[in-house]
């Protein structure tokens, strides 16, 4: 079973997650935009070793933390590299990975199994990541909204297609997003406009 932990830091109050199997002491972080000193207190407070940071894309609010974290711990960091095309001043520089992931890659990473889900739209290189029931979505899907589609990269005909995709996935996920509270895939299908 999937534990996750959550760090809403910086200025953008960005959602950071630290995931992992219930009985490993390895662990995954999705985004780690600001303050990685707080994510290395929290993975000691936790007991837990940091296998991989994975990036949902590659917006600064999300990424701003890499380097200094992968340095500390000698982790991988997992990006899908149509975001490399980003503009550097959205990315706060040049992004920072070990290993390109892309829509249909399965990883095995801190007891389990992570399925890349390539969902276009606020950057071309966005991607949702599918842990048992669990989506972290990026800046995809928020409760009741969706990723901004006006900045350099973004795309609202893209945004429109992946919302639909995520749309015919089974079950009724947990969907943690970038920024904002947690909610429902069910939820979404009926209250969010732009899923319909």
């Amino acid at each position: 079973m999937v534990k996750v932990h959550l760090l809403t830091l910086g200025a953008y109050q960005t959602n950071c997650y630290i995931f992992h199997e219930e009985h490993s002491t390895k662990c995954c972080v999705v985004d780690p935009g600001y303050e990685p000193e707080i994510i290395e207190e929290k993975l000691r407070e936790l007991g837990l070793t940091l296998e991989a940071i994975l990036l949902t894309h590659g917006h600064f609010d999300h990424v701003g933390g890499v380097r200094q974290l992968a340095a500390d711990t000698n982790c991988d960091v997992f990006l899908c590299t149509d975001d490399l095309a980003l503009p550097t001043q959205l990315t706060a520089g040049s992004l920072y990975y070990t290993k390109p992931y892309s829509d249909g890659t399965i990883l095995t990473l801190a007891g389990l199994t992570i399925s890349v889900l390539a969902t276009p739209g606020h950057t071309p290189g966005s991607v949702c990541l599918l842990v048992e029931n669990v989506l972290f979505a990026g800046d995809t899907l928020f409760a009741g909204s969706c990723g901004r589609t006006d900045l350099p990269g973004g795309s609202y005909a893209a945004i429109h297609t992946s919302l639909n995709r995520l749309a015919k996935l089974e079950g009724n996920l947990w969907v943690l997003p970038g920024h904002g509270e947690s909610t429902t895939l069910e939820d979404e299908k009926k209250f969010n406009p732009y899923m319909r």
